[in-house]
């Protein structure tokens, strides 16, 4: 078989492989979450606002922790995303929250062919593009689903980071084969075959703005909230957690975050 022919495959067995790890990870932390707690960060907080009574669609949803709290907001939810060993675990927390949130196991760049709806926010964040061969169809699938006057939202890694890691800026057909643990403190060294694919942000830009899609805002962040990577150094100067990778004392981008409006 030709793994990257078959990307979707490959890529599907290493995420239920990851779900089972994640489950248990204290990085999610499902208990924090199921007793009230957002795992929402400052930033879609911030920038996206309030959401109430919003149906809001998220693609690359894992299995829900974002989806259902944007839910707990007063959402209304539709999460996909590839694996549905993730799916089954998203809309068993649903059931178990009783949330106004459901998930379909779909390939985000062909939604759009199964379901035509019109949702006021298309969601997406952290971590989600590098797994997706063709942004136009992605970007398509976001101005397809999107109402008139509905606003696609992300938040990603910056991919500054990726260069220092010894990976390319710019989109090249062939994709990165690699083999990887995941990235929880849970991760036992266990490794699955990862395909991605590096996308320049002005790719990003370019496939939303040739969709149709009306630019609002792009903003860059000089921390991760998450502590996922290597070298990272925590900025306790905030109510929240913040990771900086620090050059001489100078905080590197890590984040990107952008909005965009169908007319």
């Amino acid at each position: 078989m030709d793994l990257c022919k078959d990307y979707l495959t490959t890529n599907k067995a290493t995420w239920n492989a990851r779900t089972d790890i994640h489950v248990a990870s204290k990085f999610y932390n499902i208990d924090n979450f199921l007793q009230g707690s957002s795992s929402l960060t400052e930033i879609e907080t911030a920038e996206l606002g309030d959401v109430t009574g919003k149906k809001l669609l998220h693609l690359q949803c894992h299995f829900g922790l974002d989806s259902l709290s944007f839910a707990r907001k007063g959402a209304i939810v539709t999460g996909v995303d590839l694996s549905d060993k993730a799916i089954d675990k998203a809309n068993e927390l649903a059931a178990k929250t009783e949330l106004n949130a459901r998930f379909v196991c779909h390939d985000v760049c062909s939604f759009e062919h199964t379901a035509k709806a019109n949702f006021d926010i298309v969601f997406t964040s952290f971590g989600v593009i590098c797994w997706l061969p063709n942004l136009s169809l992605w970007a398509q699938t976001i101005a397809d689903n999107l109402a008139s006057g509905g606003i696609f939202y992300m938040a990603e890694f910056h991919p500054f980071h990726d260069i220092i890691e010894g990976y390319a800026y710019f989109n090249h057909q062939q994709p990165d084969v690699a083999q990887e643990g995941t990235y929880t403190e849970n991760c036992t060294g266990e490794k699955h075959t990862v395909i991605t694919w590096a996308h320049p942000i002005s790719e990003v830009i370019n496939a939303l703005l040739c969709a149709g899609l009306q630019l609002k805002h792009f903003n860059e962040f000089d921390y991760s909230p998450y502590n996922c990577f290597a070298g990272l150094t925590q900025n306790n100067n905030h109510s929240t957690p913040r990771y900086q990778l620090l050059n001489d004392n100078i905080p590197m981008p890590l984040v990107y975050s952008l909005s965009a409006i169908k007319p």
